[in-house]
């Protein structure tokens, strides 16, 4: 169950709000990267303090895609650099942050910088960033002083019955001994598949799965990811570019020629750009990019080592 005590918070008085709840007031829809940043992060810590929270896990975290829809440019690293390695390592669904780190996360969502996640302990405490400088705090408790708190930093702390960021999970298959059982059946019939591997929204690895390497691709995964299994890819790329579709967009998998394997979303306007781009690809697959139209052959979760399936994908 989610916290019972949600507070949207926002620079945005609400004597300026329409008849719609539609703001329309002076204040912009950006962080000024100066003092009201500065206190909407005071204002968390005030609910945090409140609530006893000095640590935080990172829930279903992303990056930006080819698409960014933030009012502000994205940056390079996603605005993760200094938090978490290049590779973006303890980045991950379930992984546990200090509060100064899960502030400086806020920092990037405010700031549109290209991640984002949900933060949240258990059923105790979440803090979900929204669009235009909306801020969703969550607690088991009412955190009166924090409320006033946040009055006195200027901004403004509304209560609502829940998160519109609350998870809404689907329920997933989880990757236990079954799941490996029906890969190796698919491996033995085909020769080869195709791995897809998400641990973080839009950072997808790709793996190209034989009988001899699947231990050692399985061993390797991250935490909590979800495994989506395609056909191998296709040793005849220009047949693959023949036939792609003639609109809309796809995901096209390639192997380069050092062997990594590489991903692009393009569309029937990018198709003479994409052929050079995979002028010296090995093999090749275009998959279906939207979700009713995506059929792989099986797809799973990873659960925690303790065998419980804890990732909402």
């Amino acid at each position: 169950m989610p916290p019972a005590f949600v507070h949207r918070i926002t620079k945005y008085d609400p004597a300026d709000r329409d008849e719609h709840g539609s703001y329309q007031g002076p204040e912009e829809a950006v962080s000024d990267h100066g003092p009201v940043e500065a206190a909407y992060l005071e204002a968390i810590s005030a609910f945090a303090e409140a609530a006893g929270i000095d640590r935080l896990e990172i829930r279903e975290p992303s990056v930006a895609g080819r698409v960014h829809l933030g009012a502000q440019p994205a940056v390079e690293g996603h605005g993760l650099g200094g938090l978490f390695p290049a590779d973006l390592a303890g980045y991950h669904d379930g992984a546990e942050v200090s509060l100064a780190v899960a502030l400086e996360l806020i920092r990037v969502m405010l700031r549109e910088q290209g991640a984002w996640c949900r933060l949240e302990t258990g059923d105790v405490f979440a803090v979900h960033v929204g669009w235009d400088q909306y801020v969703y705090v969550s607690s088991d408790q009412p955190c009166t002083d924090a409320v006033a708190r946040t009055r006195e930093l200027g901004l403004f702390a509304e209560p609502l019955a829940a998160s519109p960021y609350a998870a809404e999970p689907e329920v997933k298959e989880a990757a236990y001994e079954g799941f490996w059982a029906s890969v190796r059946t698919e491996l033995a019939a085909r020769r080869g598949l195709l791995l897809e591997e998400t641990v973080i929204v839009n950072a997808t690895r790709w793996h190209r799965l034989t009988t001899e390497n699947l231990n050692s691709v399985r061993a390797g995964l991250g935490p909590r990811a979800l495994l989506t299994v395609w056909p191998d890819l296709q040793l005849d790329v220009g047949a693959v570019l023949t036939s792609l579709p003639s609109e809309w967009h796809i995901e096209f998998v390639w192997e380069a020629k050092d062997g990594t394997i590489r991903n692009v979303v393009v569309d029937e306007t990018e198709y003479q750009e994409l052929a050079a781009l995979v002028a010296d690809a090995r093999a090749a697959r275009a998959l279906p990019l939207y979700a009713d139209e995506r059929s792989p052959l099986l797809q799973a979760v990873l659960p925690d080592s303790d065998g419980v399936l804890r990732a909402r994908w």
